[in-house]
């Protein structure tokens, strides 16, 4: 079989095969159904056109909460993980979490909203957000951090299994380092990128170095990654959820949109829209007995 079809289930809808018997009446000459996963995740492998095949299962499932991929059935393990970090491999937006402790969260996240649906650019969105937070201490960012920040379910088992076979992972953000340093540590990534805010006696002065790491940053990160592991544009996964990662999406060889901004998700090859960060380990053929939260 050329193509495989994988399907994924969550704690709120656990796969069944219910469901598995509805996406085997919607593919053209499917072959025998392999699960990965218990309750979790299922392999179809079938003929045909990925792309039609995939909207027929998705009218066969529609309204039922579990999410699906139909790819190519070579080469689905990635060499090379470049990941966002806000709502992607963590829970929140630091710039919306930073602004809570000044009292002003409502006023940048609406503006943090529009610039992840693609309304509004993204380089001057971010100078007049981190412009609000003038005088915001140091401690502050340290309590944000301490606090607020949670991990998305899934992170470390995305780079633990990553890395125990072998492969690279990279954490490209358009936040800040001061957060990106401390999530790639603790989630298990090699390497992160992110824009760097400036201080002064301790304070945010409201400024940001130049220049803005955003949509293009995250292009050039992958692009360049890739070529330092000598890897093919096919061994590369991207995953994020607003209009600044689409460029590396698109730029990958599986671009994945994880509870993803409309825009992201009808441009992604593939949707994560109801699992945790493990259906990522799925989509590359992972077993369950394969994931790991362990360093390599």
């Amino acid at each position: 079989m050329k193509h495989v079809l994988t399907l994924i289930g969550n704690k709120a809808t656990p796969l069944a095969s219910a469901h598995i018997e509805k996406a085997l009446a919607a593919l053209p000459a499917p072959g025998k159904p392999d699960w990965l996963a218990p309750d979790s995740a299922c392999d179809i492998p079938f003929e045909g056109d990925t792309a039609k095949a995939e909207a027929e299962v998705r009218a066969a499932l529609a309204g039922i909460a579990v999410d699906l991929s139909a790819q190519p059935a070579d080469g689905r393990k990635k060499r090379l993980l470049v990941a966002d970090m806000d709502s992607t491999i963590i829970q929140q937006e630091c710039i919306d979490e930073l602004a809570a402790e000044l009292g002003i969260k409502t006023q940048i996240a609406e503006i943090t909203e529009r610039a992840m649906r693609g309304e509004i650019e993204f380089e001057p969105a971010l100078r007049e957000r981190v412009g609000l937070l003038k005088g915001l201490p140091l401690d502050a960012l340290e309590k944000v951090y301490r606090d607020r920040i949670t991990e998305t379910p899934g992170a470390r088992a995305l780079t633990g299994t990553m890395r125990v076979h072998g492969h690279a992972c990279a954490l490209v953000s358009g936040g800040f380092t001061f957060f990106t340093e401390r999530v790639a540590h603790a989630v298990g990534f090699n390497t992160n990128q992110a824009n760097r805010l400036i201080f002064v006696d301790g304070k945010l002065t409201g400024g940001v170095a130049e220049p803005i790491l955003g949509r293009e940053a995250k292009i050039a990160a992958l692009v360049r990654l890739r070529d330092e592991l000598g890897l093919a544009h096919e061994e590369t996964l991207a995953v994020g959820d607003g209009a600044n990662d689409l460029g590396m999406i698109g730029e990958a060889g599986l671009g994945v949109a994880f509870h993803a901004k409309p825009v992201v998700a009808e441009a992604a090859d593939a949707r994560i829209d109801h699992g945790d960060l493990t259906a990522l380990l799925y989509l590359q053929g992972y077993r369950e007995s394969e994931i790991t939260e362990g360093r390599a």
